[in-house]
């Protein structure tokens, strides 16, 4: 069995905010190699640096020192306009709150990053219908976020995440506003989306047995990482 190619890689990578004495090293010299096609859950308490690398990783924000390569390719070099060329082709994001669009339509929120992209209406709506039928809500292209359940909001931004095909999928708490019964559907949803389409997975998570599901485990504590194991069977 061959080894997947590398798609990420972290190395000395460090974050501080401030200066001088107000100066708050959020990231101590992570170094962190992420082949492609992996599910990783990223855990740790507050105040630890996952959220700060999971913002680096998303070209959010850029690292003080230290390297991140993408592909090969070192992002902490690229300008701003590359960075958001790379999060706009490569990047799915999904967050705790959802982020959609109020009065705007499930198929309508799913097109918003084809519109960024400067795709055409016709194919902006087949790759839209597409991906929500991908998350189980095909028929409900018309309704908005207010006439849908928490558990379909979420699949709505999973759909929204997918739709231009990323090579990464960004997850940030993306079952903290669900019930159990929802956030195993989610969970079995991005699971099926990593191993059926091979998308890399990055989830933050403060719950075990959400994490449970990613194939490897990645603990931070101050700003360092404190394990990295793969789980059984993974």
């Amino acid at each position: 069995m061959t080894e997947a190619p590398e798609l990420i890689r972290l190395s000395a990578l460090t974050k501080t905010y401030g200066s001088g004495q107000a100066a708050f090293q959020a990231l101590k010299g992570i170094d962190l190699a992420i082949p492609a096609g992996e599910f990783v859950a990223v855990m740790g308490p507050s105040g630890s640096g996952k959220s700060t690398v999971m913002n680096i990783l998303g070209c959010l924000d850029v690292p003080t020192s230290g390297s991140y390569q993408f592909q090969g390719v070192a992002v902490e070099r690229m300008s701003r306009n590359q960075r958001a060329l790379l999060r706009r082709h490569y990047l799915g994001f999904v967050f705790q709150g959802f982020n959609l669009l109020a009065r705007t339509t499930a198929l309508e929120n799913v097109e918003l990053p084809l519109i960024y992209r400067g795709e055409p209406a016709a194919s902006r709506h087949a790759a839209a219908r597409a991906a929500l039928a991908q998350v189980g809500l095909a028929g409900w292209e018309h309704h908005t976020p207010a006439e849908l359940s928490g558990g379909q909001q979420q699949r709505v931004a999973i759909a929204r995440a997918i739709v231009t095909g990323p090579a990464v999928l960004l997850a940030d708490e993306p079952t903290g506003n669900l019930d159990s019964k929802n956030g195993r559907e989610i969970m079995d949803l991005i699971v099926r989306l990593n191993r059926e389409q091979g998308i890399t997975v990055l989830m933050v998570t403060h719950e075990p047995d959400m994490a449970a599901y990613a194939g490897r485990i990645v603990h931070f504590v101050d700003g360092m990482v404190e394990s990295d194991r793969r789980q059984e069977g993974a």
